[in-house]
């Protein structure tokens, strides 16, 4: 996972898929008033963060040996030290990744970056969305805004809702 300073992740993200990198850039579509005009447009969900599947050493070639890359560092994970008292660049897991990406991508306005803990766990049952724009996610089910969600979390950075789910279209997993 890397972090881009001052708004630079879609560039970041466009060089990094020129180079044949498997990225992602998670966005989301808002409504955005300028100079008396309304428009809908795309902005980052995370702002300055973008996920990429590379090795540790394409990693530290982008961040420390690429020019065109100065504004790209990682993004720390702050829960884990190394035996030096370092914290170690942030790793997702695959499956936690691939959950990630269906709820962002998914067409939905409704998507929202939650704090886990404000999240009202029902019992912190564990789901798998059956049906509806989100199948085969899974997650912990959970009451946010008062609606009944699906909350995917990438440990160490932050959790995501989805928009409501029916009771019907869940099953424990």
């Amino acid at each position: 996972m890397f972090r881009a300073t001052y708004g630079r992740e879609t560039k970041a993200f466009s060089y990094l898929e020129s180079k044949g990198i498997e990225a992602y850039l998670p966005q989301r579509w808002t409504v955005k008033q300028r100079e008396g005009v309304t428009k809908r447009v795309r902005e980052p969900l995370l702002p300055n963060l973008l996920f990429a599947y590379c090795s540790s050493e394409q990693a530290e070639m982008f961040v420390k040996h690429t020019a065109d890359l100065q504004y790209l560092n990682y993004y720390y994970n702050r829960l884990q030290s190394e035996p030096d008292g370092k914290n170690p660049p942030l790793t997702v897991k695959y499956d936690q990744m691939m959950n990630f990406i269906a709820v962002t991508s998914a067409p939905n306005e409704h998507i929202r970056v939650v704090d886990a803990s404000k999240c009202h766990f029902k019992n912190g049952d564990k789901v798998r969305v059956t049906n509806g724009a989100f199948i085969g996610v899974e997650g912990k089910v959970a009451r946010v805004s008062g609606q009944q969600r699906v909350v995917v979390e990438i440990d160490g950075l932050c959790a995501i809702a989805t928009a409501y789910i029916p009771t019907a279209f869940l099953e424990k997993s």
